[in-house]
């Protein structure tokens, strides 16, 4: 393993380096592409949000220390890039449009968010054995993982215990696997890989 101060600010770079490319940009992209009326790159930044929510739930697992967490959050960094390259017909549209700044900006940061996840997923893998025994969440570099997350609950859920948020990390998981697996039995047998009807 890395050396303690090395991987603090390891992890906390990839926090920070989340909210810019997982968050701050795609939200840009979203409101930017909907003044543009530009549907496809819309409607591929709504199937983005709804896969990268997942993100928003590893959060609160970490703030709840479940072990379980670990294994999300690679889960999360595998299905944002391939909700973002999957669709044949949004592919194929965006690829067709003229070129502009919000088409460069859209392609550019799909790329990059791409690279992010990939890279994140890398560096996430040693620590994979976080996830698996519960006696090991109590290592110094699976704790690591979680100070941002608990950091962020003082910012914003400083009244509530660590509990009870980690009980809608995992709420919001059930919901999330019952969703995914609506997808993948039912819809994409249907659809394949147009995300429109």
């Amino acid at each position: 393993m890395l050396d303690p101060s090395l991987l603090r600010s390891v992890v906390w770079t990839d926090y920070r380096l989340a909210v810019l490319f997982t968050v701050s940009f795609p939200l840009v992209l979203l409101v930017w592409a909907f003044a543009k009326k530009n549907e496809p790159i819309q409607h591929l930044l709504t199937i983005y949000w709804r896969v990268a929510s997942l993100l928003m739930i590893t959060v609160y697992l970490m703030i709840g220390g479940f072990s379980i967490s670990f294994l999300v959050a690679l889960m999360a960094r595998v299905l944002i890039p391939v909700s973002l390259w999957f669709w044949v017909d949004l592919n194929e549209e965006i690829r067709e449009q003229p070129d502009g700044a919000l088409k460069l900006s859209f392609n550019s940061w799909r790329w990059a968010v791409t690279i992010y996840n990939v890279l994140g997923a890398a560096i996430l893998v040693p620590f994979l054995p976080c996830g698996f025994i519960s006696e090991r969440l109590a290592a110094t570099d699976c704790q690591v993982w979680l100070e941002v997350p608990r950091l962020y609950k003082e910012y914003f859920h400083g009244g509530n215990t660590n509990g009870f948020l980690g009980f809608f990390g995992i709420l919001g998981l059930i919901i999330y696997l019952l969703c995914l697996g609506w997808f993948v039995f039912v819809r994409l047998g249907k659809q394949g890989r147009q995300a429109v009807n």
